[in-house]
């Protein structure tokens, strides 16, 4: 029988090591072996290394908005926010009918229910990339479904190549596991395609995998087959795998075609990330998944039973969800999705038709998804520092709210959400043009440009 131990320590100076024997008499065996009593907690290497860089520089801006005007926030890329957008009544009724059912009050299995995964497996399978239920790993959100991705192709000390400007929770995630972060550059004048030969360069013996984020959140952009075939093939080449965020997948304007990456290669191993938030409009109800697209077993099956282990530190996506998703998949009517480009597509041409308009600021035109970058050219701003400096001062001026560019490792830039309603899109337009045209200023030498 184990004794029980009672133990007192003031500064390791005094320890009272009682054993407690059946008899109840007691003993004092001598000094107490092992760990010294006394409080030393620190945080984790893990949680040290964590930075969110855009709630870093947002946190730090110590302005607050002009009192005489609302406040338009274009900084958050929740679709939701306004309520001019809402889901489809087929998806809130989908859910209304599974709470009514009490069936999915349950635990799931960590990576999803079978049905679930069968349901998303169908829903994304093509003859040009076949998936099946043992394809589908369930997540909470698309961010969960990235953090895994890179937790089972990473290793501490290994590193990843990630767009620029790119969704800071990359960076975020894979610092926080000791994976480094190497940017390759995203062309604004070839709208954001990326430059592939500065991209390659940065490949060597540690490169895990490469992440490519198609349509893209901050730019809106979308990359043409062409493009995408040749980023395959510096893939193929280089023998590195690819982490495809996807999530704004099918959220592209009607001129324009989204290409799934996996349809195009059959030889270079894909984990597709996505999820219902952003094309059903429902980034709140969590519930996300990975694609696992390996045709010539490039992976093997190391990567899938670590994916289904790393499923396993938790319990997995919420199972009301989970228990609507057929019906959000096959119920949603097409109508729907059209509505929502259609909005996105009207207000991303308002918006960048105003704001190109404006001296001083060169919109880059977007394809899909919800955001559009604007460059600031600093030269004509000689007052303002950097770019996040100009939208604090926007913000204290005008109260328009953009995000910097430095949040996207993009100085010089800043990014507009275009998902708020027309009325405030045109009005936060017209509020960035006067604040442009009260600051702007000739460049040195150029003044007969000016005054043209």
């Amino acid at each position: 029988m184990d004794p029980y131990r009672i133990e007192t320590s003031d500064s390791g100076s005094q320890v009272l090591d009682m054993h407690v024997n059946i008899s109840g008499r007691s003993s004092m065996p001598g000094k107490m072996k092992g760990r010294k009593a006394r409080w030393s907690v620190r945080p984790s290497d893990m949680s040290i290394r964590t930075f969110n860089p855009i709630r870093a520089i947002v946190d730090s801006m110590k302005v607050k908005p002009n009192p005489k005007k609302t406040m338009i926030s274009l900084s958050i890329g929740d679709p939701t926010v306004f309520g001019n957008l809402p889901t489809d009544l087929e998806v809130t009724q989908a859910m209304k009918n599974v709470l009514d059912s009490g069936k999915y009050n349950g635990y799931a299995p960590s990576i999803g229910y079978l049905s679930s995964r069968e349901e998303v497996a169908s829903y994304y399978h093509c003859a040009k990339a076949p998936l099946e239920a043992k394809d589908v790993i369930l997540t909470s959100g698309c961010s969960q479904a990235i953090e895994l991705c890179l937790a089972v192709l990473a290793n501490p000390g290994q590193n990843i190549l990630v767009p620029r400007p790119g969704f800071s929770l990359y960076r975020t995630l894979a610092e926080s596991m000791g994976i480094e972060v190497k940017l390759y550059n995203l062309l604004p004048e070839k709208s954001w395609e990326i430059d592939l030969k500065q991209m390659e360069s940065l490949i060597d013996e540690k490169t895990a995998c490469l992440i490519i984020n198609n349509p893209s959140n901050p730019c809106g952009s979308v990359f043409s087959k062409s493009h995408l075939q040749k980023i395959l093939a510096v893939a193929a080449r280089q023998c590195v795998p690819i982490l495809a965020d996807e999530i704004y997948g099918d959220m592209v304007f009607l001129d324009c075609k989204y290409e799934p990456l996996a349809t195009l290669s059959t030889n270079v191993p894909i984990l597709s990330c996505g999820g219902l938030a952003k094309r059903w409009l429902i980034p709140g109800w969590r519930l996300g998944w990975i694609l696992i697209h390996d045709r010539r077993d490039i992976f093997g099956n190391e990567i899938r039973d670590g994916l289904v282990k790393l499923s396993q530190r938790t319990l997995g996506p919420c199972t009301i969800v989970q228990g609507a998703l057929k019906s959000i998949l096959r119920r949603t009517p097409q109508e729907f999705y059209d509505n929502t480009l259609c909005f996105l597509k009207s207000n991303a041409d308002l918006c960048y038709g105003a704001l190109s308009a404006i001296p001083g600021l060169q919109p880059v035109c977007p394809s899909g998804a919800m955001y559009l970058m604007v460059g600031v050219e600093m030269e004509h701003f000689p007052e303002f520092e950097n770019d996040v400096e100009f939208t604090e001062r926007l913000i204290a001026e005008q109260s328009v709210h953009c995000l910097p560019g430095k949040c996207f490792e993009y100085p010089n830039f800043f990014r507009v959400v275009i998902t708020v309603p027309e009325v405030m899109m045109l009005e936060a337009c017209s509020r960035i043009q006067e604040f442009c045209e009260q600051h702007y200023h000739c460049a040195e030498g150029s003044q007969e440009e000016c005054d043209k």
